[in-house]
């Protein structure tokens, strides 16, 4: 499995596409933050997004909008328009209560959010910037997120049986064609996507994803994707924004998560697969990253 598609895995990614929005000029909402990664696409009509970064960005028809962070923002047809609070504007919907439907210019928005399961947040979720914007569907990444997006449209407006499976995977499809677009338009530079993009450092977070298990040290890392050990220290540190041996300890707690979440297997087993051998040091670093102990975490999960 290559890295990127570990990673997703690990983090537990899932998705919700929340309906398409038809809003009549003028509108706007002020969307509060929360935990999750929104996704605005314009279908139809005009849209101003305010970023988390304080840039205006005036979207076109067919535009698509990312907010990795779940940062705090808002969307109108003008940044002058009157909006509303996101949490009464979906507490009117589900009661059924009409807004924005008095005018004649329509606008129609495709919305949803992204969820990741463990925390803490992996590097390569917290090294997206506050936005992406997609927008001129030139590259072949860009017209897949073009073309996913209305498969989606065409899902909602047509339900069918599976439609919410549907909706589940396109979305999910998305996101990672999201991710391959934000890196063909993306500048050169460190951090994790760069990370992705480098055969070298790609092929030690692969080997690191594929075999926690593994007695990894910086040597033998470094002698597997053919550089010199402080050569290699150094880039992963720069690209990765964590040193090798952090990054190692970081993804088995985060295989741990999973594995107790997902098997039965007993916590001493769990840790060996992670590669512990002393179920003693496993509770120990486990606790230190999650503030939970292995059997703690379990039962806790279980419970929800």
């Amino acid at each position: 499995m290559d890295a990127l598609s570990s990673i997703l895995e690990a983090v537990g990614l899932r998705s919700v596409v929340y309906s398409k929005f038809p809003l009549a000029t003028p509108w706007g909402l002020d969307i509060v933050k929360d935990q999750n990664s929104q996704f605005w696409r314009l279908v139809s009509g005009s849209c101003t997004v305010g970023s988390p970064d304080g840039r205006i960005i005036e979207m076109a028809e067919g535009d698509l909008v990312f907010v990795p962070h779940g940062s705090a923002h808002w969307i109108a047809d003008s940044p002058t328009s009157f909006r509303m609070p996101s949490p009464e504007f979906v507490k009117a919907r589900r009661e059924g209560i009409p807004l924005f439907d008095k005018g004649e210019d329509k606008t129609i928005l495709i919305a949803g959010h992204f969820e990741f399961d463990y925390q803490p947040l992996h590097p390569f979720l917290k090294d997206l910037p506050p936005i992406i914007h997609i927008r001129q569907y030139v590259t072949e990444n860009q017209l897949l997120v073009k073309e996913v997006a209305q498969l989606i449209f065409e899902e909602l407006n047509n339900e069918r049986p599976g439609s919410s499976v549907m909706l589940k995977c396109l979305s999910e499809i998305m996101f990672v064609n999201i991710v391959r677009a934000y890196l063909e338009q993306a500048l050169p530079g460190s951090g994790f996507l760069s990370a992705l993009n480098d055969p070298r450092i790609s092929k030690a977070l692969k080997l690191i994803q594929d075999s926690p298990q593994n007695n990894w040290t910086l040597e033998s890392l470094a002698s597997e994707i053919g550089m010199s050990r402080s050569v290699f220290f150094n880039q992963f540190k720069k690209l990765v924004h964590e040193t090798p041996q952090d990054y190692l300890t970081n993804w088995r707690i985060r295989r741990a998560q999973k594995l107790l979440t997902t098997e039965s297997s007993n916590i001493s087993e769990i840790a060996a697969n992670v590669g512990y051998r002393s179920e003693a040091a496993f509770n120990r670093i486990f606790k230190s990253k999650t503030g939970q102990t292995p059997a703690v975490y379990r039962k806790s999960k279980f419970s929800q």
